[in-house]
């Protein structure tokens, strides 16, 4: 799965604001298939990673009730405008994806 993040940062005084969308079926492996009656496999985010500057700034354990396509927002101090950030997430099946965005 590529380019399934859409993210922005924007600091505030000292506190950097991390906005995210990814993008992902995130099914729980407990719904059926309308056509066939089988269930639908599991596909979720288990991990959600955020490092500023290679540090770790936020670290998301997730489960299959987290609904489709999450958006998370967090914040954090200690950035300044232009550093990098890098948004990363691994699924249960060990797709991943990341992005990259400077701080505005």
């Amino acid at each position: 799965m590529a380019n399934t993040i859409k993210m922005r940062a924007s600091l505030s005084g000292d506190v950097t604001t991390v906005k995210a969308l990814m993008k992902h079926p995130m099914e729980t492996g407990l719904r059926k298939d309308k056509k066939t009656g089988e269930a639908i496999p599991a596909h979720f985010i288990q991990e959600v990673v955020c490092e500023h500057n290679g540090k770790q700034v936020m670290l998301a354990e997730w489960g299959g009730s987290i609904s489709q396509n999450p958006y998370i927002s967090f914040m954090f101090k200690g950035a300044k405008a232009g550093d990098t950030l890098k948004l990363s997430w691994t699924d249960n099946k060990g797709e991943s994806d990341s992005a990259e965005e400077a701080i505005k």
